[in-house]
């Protein structure tokens, strides 16, 4: 058998040092009631945490189990009475930020143990799209009007099929798969406003589409106080420009197009916003809006191309650090019909940007 890594034995000291010493009651703590307290999201044998621990030849934990003892060790609160693991939305704003920094120095040491660069790097990156909690997540996509739609839209049609009916087809297709894959457990589904029920508003909520065709995106912006809004003008008749509030003055965002005529679009303007869910303050708000869909489409892979979100994560980190909520107007540039996923630090891609709360 190969010998354990110098960096494997440091990670397996750690979550021991946590176990044993994080707290002066801590010491009750065995690997057999820390197994019981992880086993709530999933079952967790003494054993498996025995060998994480091991001195002679540790096992790497996965990631998302250093991410619980990230979670557990945030706060004396989880050995207050039977020892468990609490939920991320009962931790306080202080220990959200302690579970934070005790995370990336958890998978910063594992990722040294494995020997993978690209993971060490990738641990400090944020997850926009990942949630610690149960969910559920709803994206709720804009509709098309009746006289938008193709024949395959109409129930009665026999190959009706009721995509036929979603404005924003691709920014949901990308964003839906991409949210599945990053919370495997969580329940995720997607539907028009017209079929949102009081419970679906609950939990975590995207939406898609500007206020035009998605009035659940206007009721939920004005709820959530954002400095963004979206209005409608004479002079566009092709979707909504945006007006956000600068040194309290407004500023009107507004499209690019090739052609006096305004038939080619060069550039679009896109919104990403996170806010708490003003209907549960547990759980969260996203905007993925744009005054055109390729505005909504640019929003979305800004944090799901692979080229991309990286860095556009580390932006979001760099800037708005722990805020509970922003909000970023961006350009998105519009090449041989298709939107290129705009770059957050590229010059003159972010047009404007808000955060408040926690930092």
């Amino acid at each position: 058998m190969q010998p354990a890594s110098h960096e494997a034995i440091q990670l397996a000291q750690r979550l021991r040092q946590l176990r044993e010493q994080q707290w002066p009651d801590a010491r009750r703590l065995t690997q057999k009631t820390l197994a019981l307290a992880f086993s709530a999201e999933e079952a967790l044998a003494a054993a498996t945490v025995s060998s994480w621990e091991s001195g002679n030849a540790p096992k790497l934990p996965p990631p998302y189990r250093l991410r619980a003892y990230a979670r557990f060790f945030a706060t004396p609160r989880s050995i207050e009475g039977s020892p468990r693991l609490l939920p991320w939305e009962e931790l306080t704003l202080d220990e959200q930020a302690a579970c934070k920094r005790l995370e990336a120095d958890l998978l910063k040491l594992r990722s040294r143990a494995a020997g993978d660069p690209a993971e060490e790097h990738a641990a400090f990156i944020g997850r926009t799209w990942h949630f610690t909690d149960s969910g559920p997540v709803t994206l709720v996509c804009a509709k098309l009007p009746d006289d938008q739609t193709g024949p395959l839209a109409s129930p009665s049609n026999p190959n009706f099929t009721e995509l036929q009916t979603f404005a924003d087809v691709g920014a949901l297709t990308e964003l839906h798969g991409h949210i599945r894959a990053e919370n495997p457990r969580m329940t995720v589904h997607f539907m028009t406003p017209g079929g949102v029920k009081d419970d679906d508003l609950t939990g975590h909520i995207i939406v898609l589409g500007g206020v035009v065709w998605n009035e659940i995106t206007e009721e939920l912006a004005e709820m959530a106080e954002l400095p963004v809004r979206q209005f409608g003008h004479p002079d566009l008749d092709t979707g909504e420009i945006f007006i956000a509030t600068i040194d309290g003055e407004e500023r009107e965002f507004w499209p690019k197009w090739k052609n006096k005529e305004g038939t080619l679009l060069t550039e679009d303007v896109g919104l990403l916003a996170r806010v708490p869910n003003p209907l549960n303050s547990n759980r969260t708000l996203t905007i993925c809006n744009g005054i055109h869909s390729r505005g909504v489409y640019g929003a979305v892979r800004t944090l799901t191309d692979t080229h991309f979100r990286d860095a556009n994560e580390r932006y979001i980190s760099a800037n708005f650090g722990n805020a509970t909520s922003f909000a970023i107007l961006m350009s998105v540039k519009i090449m041989s019909n298709k939107a290129i996923t705009p770059d957050f630090s590229n010059r003159g891609v972010v047009l404007f940007q808000w955060s408040q709360g926690a930092s």
